[in-house]
Formats: C-alpha cells, sequence, structure tokens
C-alpha cells in the first residue's frame, strides 16, 4: 500500500508580502497614534445665553409693584364704592346743606314782619286796630310766614339729597373705574413678565444656535483628526484585502512508498508457483 503527502506553501514572494504586512500592522498598532486621540469637546454657553440667563434672573419680580400699584387703586375704588351704595345718611346730606339757611331764614322772617307792621299800621289808620279783620290777616302772615319757612328748610334738605345722591354716583362712578385701572395696573405687571420672558427666552434660542454652530465646527475638526489618525490603518486595510485577493502559489512535494511482503508471504508465494510449475511439467511429459 503507497502513501502520499502534499504540502501546499505560498509563493516565497506572497509570503514575504504578507510577513511585512504583519511587522507594519504590530508596529502601528503597539504605538499610541501620533499626537494621540483627538479629544470630544462640548461648546459651553454662548454670551448671548449668559446674557439671557443674567436678563432672566434680574427680571425676576418685576410684576410686583404694578401688582403693589393695582392693588393699591383697588382699595382706593373699594373705598369710594362704600360710601355709593344705599340712601344717603344724615351725615352726607347734612355736609350739602346751606351754611346760610339760617341767613336764609332770618330774611323771610323779617319779610314777613314787615308785612305785619304795614298791617298794623292799615288798621291803626283805618280805626281797626286789634278788630277781628287784622286778626285773620295777622294769622294768615303767620301761616305764609310758617309755610315760607318750611319751604326754605324742604328745599335746602331737597338740594342737600340730591347733592349727596350725586356724590353718591361720582363715588361709584369713582370705585369702577378705579377698579378697572387696578386690573389694567396688576395686568400690566404680567404683560411685562410675559414680554420679559419672550425676550429672554429668543435671546437663548438665538445663543443655543450660536453654540450648536460652534460646536458643529469643533466635531468637523475632530473627525478631520479621527481621519489622519485612521488613515495609515485604512492604508493597511487596503494592502491586505490586495493581499487577501491575490492567487495562491503552491509548492507540492509528494513521497511516495510500496509496502515490503513478509516473509511468509514470500515463501508461500514460491511454494505456489512451484507446484503450478511441477503440475505443468507432468501434465507435458505423461
Amino acid at each position: 500500500m503507497a502513501t502520499e503527502t502534499v504540502i501546499t506553501k505560498e509563493s516565497p514572494e506572497i509570503e514575504a508580502y504578507k510577513l511585512g504586512l504583519m511587522e507594519q500592522a504590530k508596529a502601528l498598532t503597539s504605538a499610541p497614534p501620533t499626537g494621540g486621540l483627538p479629544a470630544i469637546t462640548s461648546q459651553g454657553m454662548t454670551q448671548a445665553q449668559q446674557d439671557a440667563l443674567a436678563a432672566a434672573s434680574g427680571g425676576l419680580g418685576d410684576f410686583a409693584p404694578f401688582l403693589q400699584t393695582g392693588q393699591t387703586t383697588q382699595g382706593l375704588g373699594l373705598a369710594a364704592l362704600q360710601g355709593a351704595t344705599g340712601a344717603p345718611t344724615q351725615a352726607q346730606i347734612q355736609g350739602y346743606m346751606n351754611p346760610y339757611q339760617q341767613a336764609v331764614q332770618n330774611e323771610i322772617s323779617r319779610a314777613f314782619d314787615m308785612q305785619r307792621s304795614q298791617l298794623g299800621q292799615q288798621a291803626a289808620q283805618a280805626g281797626a286796630f286789634g278788630g277781628s279783620r287784622a286778626a285773620v290777616q295777622q294769622a294768615e302772615i303767620g301761616r305764609n310766614e310758617a309755610a315760607a319757612l318750611a319751604k326754605s328748610q324742604a328745599d335746602n334738605f331737597l338740594q342737600a339729597q340730591q347733592a349727596a345722591q350725586n356724590e353718591m354716583g361720582r363715588n361709584l362712578a369713582a370705585g369702577q373705574a378705579f377698579g378697572q385701572l387696578g386690573l389694567q395696573q396688576a395686568g400690566l405687571g404680567e404683560l411685562t413678565s410675559k414680554l420679559n420672558i419672550a425676550d429672554t427666552s429668543n435671546l437663548f434660542a438665538l445663543g443655543e444656535q450660536e453654540r450648536a454652530l460652534q460646536q458643529a465646527q469643533d466635531e468637523a475638526a475632530r473627525q478631520t483628526s479621527m481621519q489622519t489618525v485612521f488613515e495609515p490603518y485604512q492604508r493597511l486595510g487596503f494592502y491586505s484585502d490586495i493581499l487577501r485577493g491575490a492567487p495562491t502559489s503552491q509548492m507540492t512535494i509528494s513521497q511516495g512508498a510500496s509496502a515490503q511482503p513478509s516473509i511468509l508471504n514470500q515463501l508461500l508465494g514460491a511454494g505456489i508457483g512451484g507446484l503450478s510449475l511441477y503440475g505443468a511439467a507432468q501434465k507435458a511429459f505423461s
């Protein structure tokens, strides 16, 4: 029985290329990248963002003065409304009474006193002084005087009452106006706060766009540096791909061997051969 051993090897040229590639890869990977790996940077807040935060912090509570002013104004309105409900009080009416009412009363009485004097003179001239007719006339003058005085008092009261009611109406209108004004003043505080927030938000957003642009520039520079670092590895990989696709050159060494028969087999073979020859000879000479 024969056996054959086949040994396949790269051609010396290809094998030398591959060994050189491995040496280059070992040298490249055993040392750190030239210049080191670029750091990942993070851009901080821009000046616009810092200004926005400062403005937002400084604007906290700006609405408070407006609210305080609005509350004060509404307090004035409530005070005005308190005297504008219900019927006028005696104190309110008294405040509008004619301060010269007593002089008016005195003038009315003086006028009627003059009538009484004239009536007395006429009666005396007629010789009827103290008569019933004169008494009736004197009584009529007295009733007219009383009516005039009463009407004067009533007119004074009605005028004072109307003036007090007018004051109540003005107080009511003023109270309502103060209330509306107070709400508007408080609303100014709310509007101021919202406008401040909108302004700072817009400024912060602009700053964020600026920061994002700077961050993108940093990342572009880092990616460029990374390409520089990985370029030797890419060249080695490209070289490796070329060698991997190169055709294989084989060197085949063959060795053959035949099995030697044993002595027993040799003897048996010789014996069988001899018997055959003996048999053939006998047939030939018979």
